[in-house]
């Protein structure tokens, strides 16, 4: 074909168009409570592997034992890191988090008016908090058991720890509602003045995946990675019967009605695997990343 007449100009544009429908926007990564990049090196090989070229930012910060401080601290930090790549990523980019992470992650989405973030993943996350005896509730509070943990995070000293942020004991509402700084505030269940800003501003993403499964062992109830938790008798409200979602007070019920959200649940699935397992990254994310 000859390149040299007037065909030219319009196949170079065919081409050009050919080459960014082949583009994948950029994947921020966000780690989990004790993790630090290396965990997530599984994760960001499994998207360059499928998607070459990708850029996948593992952002290095709050590490392991660091990884207990405030919440809102650590939002604050990751906002600095994560702002550079969203203005240096026209499309927008992904965000990719797990764990205490997708926390973070919903704090970042709320209180970013400008981010740009297309798809929002969140990868057996605590979405609607944390309530049970797991090795990690024993390690970090060895005198303490589920029914009587809220007697410390529910006050200042324990809300200096970030697990503490998103401790929901369903028999202790109100405490959790008066004296907890991080959760009940990204629910709307604690009026503030920035709620509708940041119900605007979450509203921002194109897509919500929720990932979680029956075997994780750490995130109780394991529903809570998809909006489900707690009533006061320790029954399952799912997402849909839940008041924050009902009320739309951040947004969820609109995402719903737009369809913007996709649920995988995979079984067979422990909470440490899941960012190194194949399976869940080709049933539950790899399709989301584009």
């Amino acid at each position: 074909m000859d390149l040299r007449g007037p065909t030219r100009v319009p196949l170079l544009l065919l081409l050009l168009c050919a080459v960014n429908l082949l583009a994948h926007r950029p994947v921020i990564i966000i780690h989990g409570l004790f993790d630090d990049p290396k965990h997530l090196k599984n994760l960001s090989n499994f998207i360059t592997k499928a998607h070459p070229g990708t850029q996948v930012t593992v952002i290095d910060l709050f590490d392991r034992l660091a990884s207990l401080k405030p919440m809102w601290k650590q939002v604050r930090g990751f906002r600095r890191a994560v702002e550079p790549v969203m203005s240096r990523a026209p499309d927008g980019v992904h965000l990719l988090c797990f764990s205490q992470g997708g926390l973070i992650c919903r704090a970042l989405l709320s209180t970013m008016p400008e981010h740009n973030v297309h798809s929002f993943i969140a990868l057996s996350s605590p979405l609607a908090g944390q309530y049970g005896d797991t090795d990690y509730l024993s390690w970090l509070f060895p005198d303490y058991i589920k029914k009587t943990l809220y007697r410390i995070c529910y006050n200042r000293y324990g809300q200096r720890v970030s697990i503490c942020d998103y401790w929901n004991d369903p028999h202790q509402r109100s405490l959790y509602v008066s004296n907890n700084k991080f959760l009940p505030l990204l629910d709307g269940v604690k009026h503030h003045q920035d709620m509708k800003s940041w119900r605007e501003n979450f509203l921002r993403i194109k897509k919500l995946v929720l990932i979680g499964g029956p075997d994780d062992g750490v995130i109780t109830p394991w529903q809570s990675s998809q909006f489900g938790f707690y009533d006061s008798r320790e029954q399952i409200v799912e997402m849909k019967n839940q008041e924050f979602f009902k009320n739309d007070t951040f947004g969820l019920k609109t995402l719903e009605a737009r369809g913007s959200i996709a649920m995988c649940v995979q079984s067979g699935v422990e909470h440490i695997h899941w960012h190194s397992n194949l399976t869940v990254f080709q049933s539950c994310i790899e399709k989301w990343l584009t």
